[in-house]
């Protein structure tokens, strides 16, 4: 049996076993590969191909950097459930697979800490606090890179809970929404992460996001006018380790491997 069918029995097992993991509150990323791990098993990704984590059936989950047609990225769950776990696991990916002159990423996040290691990559152009100035200047030089863009040069914006720039400047703002209806055409991919109890506050913005993806979220009620159709079993995933989006007319769950301590810094 090779490891990959492995993979695929094991993510099936938890996935059936998810009902009885989000009672006892249990952690699975022990058991899932780690990153190192899964990407041994796809030695020959493009390398326009974003990773984003792992299918039930232990394929890859894959956005194509050079296809500007999904859009920015929404990251919807609840506190705890894994949206920052995602965003590193993009960004410890793009590190891992991707040459600093094809993909680079930047992070804005209002706990930097969290971060520790990750801006010592060369692909790192900077981990910044919402909170500060050098977070809205960079934002600015995004936006003025793309308009002038010419290469096939990808930059990877995280923006690690989209509430925190509420309070930007006007001009920081309007960037963002450019940078959100025109960036993937100029090769700057949004991913921006949101607690649904914060999606009513910041409305205007949910139409921007074309794609969708969504860990756990508990609260039916919080997640209208963010989930475009029904469905989803949402409140069904297994907290900080899977996640669910829409492909066509179905959903399709995929789980992101741990980063070990050497993935993580």
């Amino acid at each position: 049996m090779d490891r990959k069918h492995t993979y695929a029995l094991a993510l099936e097992a938890l996935a059936e076993l998810a009902p009885e993991i989000n009672a006892a509150g249990a952690d699975v990323r022990p058991v899932l590969p780690s990153l190192g791990e899964a990407l041994a098993e796809f030695p020959s990704l493009p390398r326009e191909a974003l990773f984003l984590g792992i299918a039930d059936d232990a394929l890859p989950i894959l956005l194509n950097l050079h296809d500007p047609v999904p859009g920015p990225l929404l990251v919807a769950a609840d506190d705890g459930a894994g949206k920052t776990a995602f965003l590193q696991l993009v960004a410890r990916a793009i590190a891992e697979l991707h040459e600093p002159g094809d993909v680079q990423f930047g992070v804005i996040t209002a706990y930097p800490e969290e971060w520790k290691g990750f801006g010592e990559f060369p692909h790192c152009a900077g981990i910044f606090a919402a909170y500060q100035k050098n977070a809205m200047d960079f934002l600015l030089s995004l936006g003025e890179w793309a308009h002038a863009n010419k290469s096939r040069q990808s930059v990877v914006l995280l923006v690690d809970d989209l509430s925190r720039l509420e309070e930007a400047d006007s001009e920081a703002k309007d960037t963002l929404r450019w940078l959100l209806l025109r960036g993937t055409a100029r090769h700057v991919w949004p991913i921006v992460s949101l607690n649904p109890s914060q999606s009513e506050s910041i409305l205007p913005w949910l139409e921007l996001f074309r794609t969708r993806i969504f860990g756990r979220i508990q609260n039916a009620r919080l997640i209208g006018n963010i989930l475009k159709s029904a469905g989803g079993g949402l409140e069904s995933l297994i907290k900080g380790s899977q996640f669910t989006m829409r492909e066509g007319s179905n959903w399709l769950r995929f789980w992101i491997p741990r980063l070990d301590d050497g993935e993580s810094a």
